[in-house]
């Protein structure tokens, strides 16, 4: 089939590459702008695009699509059988979805009609939910409120983060991708609509990341962190020092003084939220939550590197009953 293929990020080029590798004709590659990232402001190109040069696959990088006409041109002179898109970062007008006769479909990592929107598998894993999945679904005018093709199921892992649940559903999508175009070509597609009962998404923002120590239980910090780990890491402040969390294990006052042996504690019932009850770099960091206690696995100094917590603890005191803010 004629395709022409839009998409962004990692989670896309697994999708792209396994149309290519199918025999399909990639008429064209749609990516995002190349933009500066990272505190040097680098220019890194996006996946998509380096696979598209890789293969020598014509590349387009439109700066915005909607209300672009010369863009909406060349879509119309590329002459696409099928469109797909896999997390491109945009929305399609209707003067382009109109283009292909077998219209636009979409690869989005939930159980549609739950979790509409651009950060489906963070929530997912935020929310402490224990399954997940890919939809193949038709586009339309409106955000993933289009007719679903397939979808599969996974369980998402107890200690699974956004970044290996995100590898995960990258490979499931791109191969119900893949089945939903056989669908297609043999039209024997099932089109089954959302209806209304859908649930959102939205994109997260660094506000997000910070721990609240007064009312997240430790569960909920244990999620908020796996959530937004690889992409910010969550964080609180000791002394004035913004410290970054990166793995977590919430666990009971019971199993602290299993662990703890005859180490010197903090006590538990007079400790306040968000304080040290040991911290000790042969067992690790335990600090007092809402209805727990968290044991931190892995952390980040201020301007240091990501590491676990016996290594940090070595190079850097904390003293009991000191307070994250």
């Amino acid at each position: 089939m004629r395709i022409l293929f839009m998409g962004t990020p990692d989670f896309s080029r697994e999708s792209l590459d396994i149309l290519y590798q199918a025999g399909h004709e990639i008429c064209g590659v749609v990516t995002q702008p190349d933009r500066p990232s990272g505190r040097k402001r680098k220019v890194i190109l996006s996946p998509v695009k380096e696979y598209a040069i890789e293969k020598n696959l014509p590349l387009y990088q439109p700066e915005k699509i909607v209300h672009n006409e010369e863009f909406q041109d060349i879509v119309k002179k590329m002459a696409p059988e099928l469109i797909c898109v896999v997390s491109y970062g945009g929305i399609l007008p209707k003067t382009i979805l109109d283009v292909p006769v077998h219209g636009c479909i979409n690869v989005h990592p939930s159980l549609l009609p739950k979790y509409r929107g651009s950060a489906p598998i963070q929530w997912a894993i935020i929310n402490g939910d224990k399954t997940t999945g890919v939809t193949i679904m038709y586009l339309n005018e409106k955000m993933d409120a289009g007719d679903i093709i397939m979808q599969e199921e996974t369980p998402i892992g107890e200690e699974e983060t956004t970044g290996e649940l995100w590898k995960r559903l990258s490979t499931m999508g791109a191969k119900l991708l893949l089945e939903s175009i056989k669908q297609i070509e043999q039209k024997t597609v099932q089109r089954k609509p959302q209806g209304e009962n859908y649930t959102l998404a939205p994109m997260l923002n660094r506000e997000m990341t910070k721990i609240q120590w007064e009312t997240q239980t430790s569960i909920a910090i244990k999620n908020l962190t796996r959530g937004f780990n690889p992409m910010m890491g969550t964080y609180a402040l000791l002394n004035h020092k913004k410290i970054k969390f990166w793995k977590v294990q919430a666990i009971t006052e019971t199993d602290f003084k299993n662990m703890i042996q005859d180490k010197e504690i903090l006590s538990y019932q007079t400790a306040k939220n968000g304080s040290v009850l040991l911290a000790d770099e042969k067992i690790g960091l335990f600090i007092k939550t809402k209805d727990g206690i968290i044991s931190v696995i892995e952390i980040q100094g201020e301007n240091a590197k990501r590491m676990k917590i016996n290594d940090f603890l070595r190079g850097n005191k904390i003293a009991l009953g000191e307070k994250f803010e």
